[in-house]
């Protein structure tokens, strides 16, 4: 299949895919996070295919969601085109997926990252959910999976205060699994997909599954209910003015509205 916003390619039993909007940082399109949730089923299905890897630039993974594909969203087309629910694709897939990430992940490249089963991280990664300072929160598993891998207090500071982290306070706190330097971060991804890849295809399934239900027993309508709640900020004054200085590249001016 021929993709717009993302790279694909098979090496040995890892299905890589690649975001590639780098005019924009990878910032995260309906367009391609459509493409990459379906690129992503595709190696789901693919017998060849053992675990898969998604990685984006040495400058940033993801700098998070399309603001100006949002900016002027009304609560009701935000509910209708429910881009939040293309995240939710992730939790449906059967093999492990692993993050390569370098650069910035922030918001939504944030949340694809931890989305993730396991993240493999450059020392320049940082990670960040900077919602509050357009005016909203984050909206696909932000304020729930943060919560639960690195507790309250880190958490309330990231997206109360936009408190960004670097990669060797995300190793230090356990959202990543490996720190490794710039010229390696992908390569030791792949070598752990690998790995994985090569291990007997259902128990490694049954053991993802497993660890999800213990992670994400209550997580379901949690994520139910911070999606509503991004979702409503839309009705907003301090949304519409938020993502307008975002876009505008000004500071905003909250009212409270």
């Amino acid at each position: 299949m021929t993709y717009t916003s993302i790279l694909t390619e098979i090496r040995g039993r890892v299905g890589l895919v690649t975001l590639n909007r780098p005019e924009a940082l990878n910032a995260l399109n309906n367009i391609l996070m459509s493409e990459l949730t379906d690129a992503l089923a595709d190696f789901d299905k693919d017998a060849a295919v053992g675990a898969m890897v998604i990685t984006g630039s040495a400058k940033a993974f993801a700098a998070g969601a399309d603001i100006k594909e949002m900016a002027d969203k009304s609560v009701q087309q935000m509910y209708d085109n429910d881009p939040i629910a293309r995240y939710g694709r992730m939790r449906t897939l059967r093999k492990p997926v692993i993050a390569a990430v370098s650069g910035w992940a922030l918001g939504g490249g944030c949340e694809l990252a931890i989305s993730c089963d396991m993240i493999v991280a450059s020392e320049t990664a940082k990670f960040g959910q900077p919602e509050i300072t357009i005016g909203v929160i984050p909206g696909a598993g932000g304020t729930q999976r943060l919560t639960r891998a690195l507790g309250k207090a880190i958490a309330m500071e990231m997206m109360l205060n936009n408190r960004t982290l670097s990669a060797a306070e995300a190793l230090q706190m356990g959202l990543i699994n490996h720190m490794v330097p710039l010229d390696a971060y992908l390569d030791v991804a792949l070598k752990l997909a690998e790995e994985i890849a090569s291990r007997a295809p259902r128990a490694v399934a049954s053991a993802k599954k497993m660890i999800n239900h213990a992670y994400e027993e209550f997580l379901a309508e949690a994520l139910s209910d911070e999606k509503k709640e991004f979702y409503n900020l839309f009705s907003t004054a301090d949304q519409k003015e938020g993502m307008a200085a975002f876009v505008e590249k000004r500071k905003p001016e909250w009212t409270g509205k």
